[in-house]
């Protein structure tokens, strides 16, 4: 297991967009960083003249500034009047990465602070494991922050962070806010028809789905709904059938699987429904899904895996052609990662952040076997968070491109 270490000292957190070097006044930057900051389309003709780097053609220099990790923009940005432009917003950044093609994923965490609750977003760079914050949610009440639920569209660089709960009178809340990476901020979207706390939540084709939950006087939800992220509306679809909050939800072969997870004192069976939107009908989740759900899910070569918090935190599959699950190959979760989980993936990684935002990353390996069907093992490599993270817990993780 490869393990990469790093401390508050090695590994500062920076804000995304905000500068992170003071300049002397004798220097009378004040004025040229404002101009640069918001040009003027004759300031920006008379920049071109000048080369990004003398000797390249400007379009080799820019797709070399443009792989430049965001930590060494404060710096890199004082070399010319041009490299300012280009690094000192964000937002023209990212955008002229999206033009290029360029997309390297950023492990989004929603954490909260253990002993006051306070929530807040820290964001790691998975290209160059470096810590990154972003602009405070617009959310005045005190949350709790289990009670959200969170969800993206990783290729468009955007999450969506829905419901919650207010902490002290346990008020479930209709709140939908939208973050854009290329933008830099967060926007306050149409809310939810119905206020939900510890719903499940889904992105399928590019419309983001939310079910069941815990209703305004504590009572188990069966309602479901339906966000055009586009066009900023939702509208109803189909009842579960059934109340129900949930544990655990994913997106597989274009359908919303929804599991309540095991209840103490665990003498019953848990529930489990499966929503087809092409349908708009939910149809009961097949016993052995439900019952093996014993984890947080995440969905990597088309199958469902589930990081169990049970059996010694070994990775396991499930396969539905038996209607059962298998643990994969390789060792289980390294000690470091503590509970509570929050779990993602991005193509063929998973990505579990653990108590004090301590992350593995597993590579998960896909092979053949005699029986015509597809076996896995998994790999971890550990990511140590900065020694100021030690009392965040995280609640829920996102993978953005940009």
């Amino acid at each position: 297991m490869q393990r990469v270490r790093l401390s508050s000292q090695q590994a500062p957190v920076h804000k995304l967009g905000d500068s992170q070097m003071t300049l002397s006044p004798k220097f009378r930057l004040a004025v040229i960083q404002s101009s640069l900051l918001n040009p003027s389309p004759q300031l920006e003709a008379s920049l071109r003249a000048e080369p990004f780097i003398p000797g390249l053609p400007d379009d080799v220099a820019l797709n070399c500034l443009l792989r430049l990790p965001v930590e060494s923009h404060a710096a890199c940005r004082a070399v010319c009047k041009r490299w300012h432009l280009l690094l000192g917003n964000k937002e023209r950044f990212f955008t002229r990465r999206k033009e290029l093609g360029f997309k390297d994923p950023w492990l989004f965490v929603f954490a909260f602070h253990k002993c006051t609750g306070k929530i807040q977003w820290q964001v790691l760079d998975l290209t160059h494991y470096c810590w990154h914050t972003i602009p405070a949610m617009p959310c005045k009440d005190k949350v709790c922050p289990h009670g959200f639920r969170c969800v993206s569209i990783p290729r468009e660089g955007t999450l969506f962070v829905c419901g919650g709960m207010v902490s002290d009178v346990d008020c479930p809340l209709d709140l939908v806010l939208k973050y854009e990476m290329q933008k830099n901020r967060w926007t306050v979207m149409n809310k939810m028809i119905t206020a939900r706390s510890f719903f499940a939540s889904g992105v399928i084709g590019g419309m983001i789905y939310v079910a069941g939950g815990s209703s305004a006087d504590l009572f188990e939800l069966d309602s479901a709904e339906v966000l055009d992220p586009v066009k900023g509306n939702w509208r109803t679809i189909a009842s579960m059938g059934t109340n129900m909050a949930s544990y655990d939800a994913a997106v597989l072969d274009g359908k919303l699987l929804v599991t309540e997870g095991w209840l103490w004192p665990f003498f019953v069976s848990p529930r489990g429904q499966v929503y087809d939107p092409s349908t708009d009908n939910w149809e009961s989740m097949a016993v052995g899904l439900r019952e093996g759900w014993t984890g947080s899910s995440v969905v990597v070569y088309e199958h469902l895996f589930v990081v169990s918090e049970l059996e010694r935190m070994k990775l396991k599959v499930y396969d539905p052609s038996t209607d059962s699950w298998e643990t994969i190959e390789g060792p289980p979760l390294p000690e470091q990662i503590c509970k509570p989980f929050a779990v993602n993936a991005c193509d063929c990684r998973v990505y579990v952040v653990g108590r004090n935002l301590h992350v593995a990353v597993g590579h998960i390996t896909r092979l053949s076997t005699s029986e015509k069907k597809w076996s896995f093992s998994v790999q971890w490599q550990v990511v140590d968070a900065p020694d100021n993270f030690s009392d965040l817990t995280p609640s829920s993780s996102q993978v953005l491109f940009a």
